[in-house]
């Protein structure tokens, strides 16, 4: 039944809603894609870029990895997928913004809190929740005064935004585009229950919301 839900979209999309996009389509087919941001999100169902931000098909350069976690530059490896995706927006798209999007409850952090257990059967996942180590550390330092476990699980997913926006400045074709003035980075979690937007501002150090109603 799953898989006719998905077959049945797919048949909507050809006969009703792809008449509206049907020369946006055709354009992007014929110039290629010229995305002006970079989003960098969870692979929560959940949390969808184009959803959120009213986007067109071209306008997202889309990467979604369980937690939305950025690795620093220094871990190379055949497998690090999110590196790669960075560099060819930053070098080869030349997008003008990055966002990192974290969101409300997070299984990945959950995970890194401890309450979701790891079994021996999901390695890739366990060494990939490791990159995102340090936000713990931080978390023991600077969070120790948390009474509640909303209110540790906020905090984990804001430092894990704040820990990738970091590790962008590690990648040297983001270094070179920040220097010249030609690129912006932008930390935001999004509420699910609310559909709440926040955004980091490195002045107040301090997530505020995005728009005010």
């Amino acid at each position: 039944m799953t898989m006719q839900r998905l077959i049945e979209g797919v048949h909507r999309f050809r006969h009703d809603a792809f008449g509206n996009y049907r020369k946006l389509f055709r354009k992007l087919s014929q110039e290629g894609q010229n995305p002006h941001t970079l989003f960098i999100t969870c692979s929560d169902s959940r949390v969808l870029a184009e959803l959120i931000t009213q986007s067109k098909p071209g306008d997202l350069f889309v990467v979604k990895n369980v937690g939305n976690i950025v690795p620093p530059s220094s871990a190379t490896g055949d497998t690090n997928s999110t590196a790669a995706a960075i560099e060819f927006a930053v070098e080869n798209l030349r997008v003008s913004d990055i966002v990192i999007c974290g969101h409300s409850q997070c299984g990945a952090i959950a995970a890194l809190l401890g309450r979701v257990s790891l079994g021996k059967s999901t390695p890739h996942l366990r060494d990939w929740l490791s990159v995102a180590k340090p936000v713990m550390e931080t978390l023991k330092k600077d969070y120790a005064h948390l009474q509640t476990p909303q209110e540790l699980e906020t905090a984990a997913a804001e430092e894990n935004v704040l820990y990738g926006l970091d590790n962008l400045h590690s990648y040297p074709c983001v270094q070179e585009r920040l220097m010249d003035g030609s690129l912006r980075l932008h930390g935001w979690f999004f509420q699910i229950a609310t559909a709440e937007l926040f955004a980091y501002d490195p002045e107040t150090r301090q997530f505020s919301p995005l728009i005010s109603d």
